[in-house]
């Protein structure tokens, strides 16, 4: 079993950066694709980003790209999410997720218990 849990989150103001963390306990998830999801109230969770076991490859939704950065530290069993000029519409719960097949397929993989991001105008 893998453990995820988050840190990092809080209430910061329009433009501003934070880092959200995430570290796994339990096993290595070295070889795992790891992600990061987010559910804003009232609707359904949404991908955030995604690296590739090996850390050569990142995937952004259209709405974070060139403001969100994806990255991982195998050694301490993390990954990051690097979140700069953000925005209200950011707003939301922020999940990891990791994948031990290594391709992505989140839903039958591990999940943090969520933390939250507040962005003020």
């Amino acid at each position: 079993q893998v453990q995820l849990v988050e840190s990092g989150g809080g209430w910061v103001q329009a433009g501003d950066s934070l880092r959200l963390s995430c570290t796994a306990s339990g096993r290595t998830i070295s070889g795992f694709a790891l992600g990061w999801f987010r559910q804003i109230a009232g609707k359904d969770r949404e991908f955030v980003a995604r690296i590739t076991w090996s850390g050569r490859k990142e995937y952004y939704a259209d709405s974070v790209k060139g403001r969100f950065t994806i990255s991982r530290d195998n050694a301490k069993n993390s990954v990051y999410l690097q979140m700069n000029s953000l925005q209200p519409d950011d707003t939301a719960i922020y999940y990891c997720a990791a994948d031990p097949t290594g391709f992505g397929n989140f839903g039958g993989g591990y999940w943090g218990q969520g933390i939250q991001v507040t962005v003020s105008s």
